[in-house]
């Protein structure tokens, strides 16, 4: 058996309202309806349009179909999910009882044989428990959250079902605690938090993936996490100790004698907290006293004069 995907046989989205359901399928009954058209496959697409909007009409019937259609594409082979006959009572509805007659296998499946080919009239039911889907998001975190643990109150939009089953699009608001050592791309799960479950079903959980916000300083990898460091000509040349910036604190860093721009300085374990922390890598850029000061413009003018330096000696050519 096939899965029907009801909204595509209907041209509207799995968001259309319900007055845009009845517009949509108002206009194919009038291009299919088999009195008045001219198409040669008119009775079938009218039987198709029909159970499409018998299944989207009804509030009840949308919010199952809709649960368990998440987990299918169109025309791909269905199969009832586990717990498919507790919880859930369908009324028959829709089109007449000659048309629900013709409805498909896949329609008696969802809402109950009394209602497709296995006969029309009684009462049909069909009863399924099915947990809620997981609700998927990103949020945006400082690095520094990273290392000191934070709380950030989110707001989530979602469907909803209420008491009636009708599915809406809501908004909320959650506080979610950062915790300490997050790195990016990491899945943050709170359980309970995601779409609300049908026939009593336990809702879902909101899955929350970490990005950092771009930063003037740092940049990740992992929990690796790289920033520049400049330095003075003679605090690279000379070595020395210097105080740099870190996320959660500032450290005394000792430059290296002869140090070059882009030398990297690695402090173990400086990263991202974690079980296995990250380390964090210092990158030396030297940066030149600029030369409008007259002062600097006289040493680079000896320098040039005394010192005998060739960086493209070893260029060749």
């Amino acid at each position: 058996m096939k899965f029907k995907d009801y909204y595509q046989t209907l041209g509207v989205e799995r968001s259309a309202a319900a007055d845009e359901i009845k517009k949509a399928f108002r206009k194919l009954a009038r291009k299919y309806h088999p009195d008045v058209s001219k198409e040669p496959d008119a009775e079938d697409r009218m039987k198709e349009i029909n159970e499409a909007f018998a299944a989207l009409s009804d509030p009840e019937k949308r919010a199952a179909y809709d649960n368990v259609g998440q987990d299918f594409q169109p025309g791909q082979d269905f199969r009832p999910p586990p717990g498919w006959d507790a919880g859930r009572e369908f009324s028959q509805g829709g089109p007449s009882s000659a048309q629900s007659a013709d409805f498909s296998d896949f329609f008696s499946e969802m809402f109950g044989s009394q209602m497709g080919r296995g006969g029309a009239g009684g009462r049909s039911q069909s009863h399924f428990r099915r947990r809620g889907e997981d609700h998927h998001a990103r949020i945006m975190l400082d690095l520094e959250d990273a290392y000191l643990g934070a709380t950030r109150t989110i707001a989530l939009r979602a469907p909803q079902t209420d008491a009636q089953g009708r599915v809406t699009l809501g908004e909320r608001s959650l506080e979610v605690r950062i915790p300490k050592g997050v790195y990016e791309g990491q899945l943050i799960r709170l359980t309970g938090q995601g779409n609300p479950g049908m026939g009593g079903g336990e809702a879902g959980d909101l899955l929350l993936e970490v990005q950092f916000k771009p930063h003037a300083r740092y940049r990740t990898e992992g929990r690796d996490v790289y920033a520049t460091l400049p330095v003075t000509p003679w605090e690279a040349a000379l070595g020395g100790t210097v105080e740099a910036p870190l996320p959660d604190k500032k450290v005394e860093i000792n430059i290296p004698t002869g140090s070059q721009s882009g030398r990297k300085l690695r402090l173990k374990g400086r990263g991202i907290p974690g079980t296995t922390p990250g380390d964090l890598y210092l990158v030396l850029e030297v940066v030149l006293p600029p030369v409008s000061d007259p002062k600097a413009k006289a040493l680079y003018e000896a320098m040039q004069k005394e010192v005998i330096f060739n960086p493209r000696a070893n260029m060749g050519g």
